[in-house]
């Protein structure tokens, strides 16, 4: 009997899959398209799809322990809900979800109140599982890191209220601790909550200074403008989408993301270490960049003939 991770090639899933593997369990990743992908010796490719039932019900046969996580997409609801009435068909009572933190505060943000409709499944029918509540990822920061760098401007409208940003590779361990504590326990564990959240608060202003101080110049934050925010997502990503990540924002100048009192501390007691810091994060984040400049320039001057 294994551990099924879903959503095993992204950013969570692959870390998931690595720290599950690292402690010797018995790991099935499910994937779309087979050999597409490089995990770790010994880690199982099973090939199925959360919308197409066959496949997924044939992937579930053989396991014991389930890690869903699905992505935002506009059938997210469906997709989780079929998953955990294939889990119970199939007699799993070991599972780990991975909602989002204040999902029955933000009930207009799609893709929030569509976890929360997931996490109201598995309390009413009492499922062994553990609901895990991340607050935003700081690796989401990636994607507005060149304009960071390149116009000194921090563009995501996160207002003054502030966020509790947490490193993925933290919500990740924090999954395989829990995803080895249900699989390695002798009966199906009762039902539980846990938020994951970073040790500081941020806001747009504090991000923007820990930007500055690792750039050594000055780095701005580009305010609160939702509407602006869309439009630009817009350009690049779905509209609908576009429009879920406004919503969002809205929600956080509002109302913050803040977990309960002695969540972090709680967190790190789990994990057996502190958690890792934002300013950390920017370090690696920028680092990794000049790595990438480095490789880039190593290429050219190897394709370029000598004397040119």
């Amino acid at each position: 009997m294994s551990i099924l991770v879903t959503g095993a090639t992204g950013t969570i899933g692959s870390l998931v899959v690595q720290g599950l593997a690292s402690a010797g369990a018995q790991v099935s990743a499910l994937v779309r398209t087979p050999a597409k992908h490089s995990f770790p010796a010994g880690v199982k490719e099973v090939v199925g799809d959360l919308t197409d039932v066959p496949s997924l019900r044939s992937a579930l046969a053989s396991v014991r322990t389930l890690f869903l996580l699905n992505a935002v997409t506009p059938d997210e609801v469906t997709q989780a809900l079929v998953a955990l009435n294939l889990a119970r068909e199939a007699g799993i009572e070991r599972i780990v979800y991975l909602s989002v933190i204040h999902a029955d505060k933000f009930t207009d943000v799609p893709h929030f109140t569509g976890k929360h409709t997931v996490e109201r499944m598995i309390e009413s029918l009492d499922m062994p599982a553990t609901m895990l509540r991340p607050a935003y990822f700081m690796q989401n920061e990636r994607m507005v890191q060149q304009v960071i760098q390149g116009h000194g401007v921090y563009p995501m409208p996160i207002g003054s209220a502030g966020v509790a940003m947490i490193d993925a590779r933290d919500i990740a361990d924090a999954a395989v601790a829990e995803l080895l504590r249900r699989d390695r326990a002798p009966t199906p564990s009762p039902r539980k909550t846990l938020e994951l959240v970073g040790p500081e608060l941020l806001t747009g202003e504090s991000i923007a200074a820990i930007w500055s101080a690792a750039l050594g110049r000055e780095v701005t934050y580009g305010g609160d403008d939702v509407a602006a925010f869309e439009a630009q997502m817009a350009t690049s990503a779905p509209s609908w989408l576009a429009y879920d990540m406004r919503l969002m924002m809205a929600g956080i100048q509002k109302h913050g993301m803040h977990g309960a009192k002695g969540a972090v501390e709680h967190l790190q007691a789990m994990l057996g270490r502190p958690l890792r810091t934002y300013g950390g994060f920017v370090k690696e984040a920028l680092a990794d960049s000049r790595l990438h400049r480095e490789l880039q320039v190593g290429q050219v001057s190897t394709l370029t003939p000598a004397g040119v």
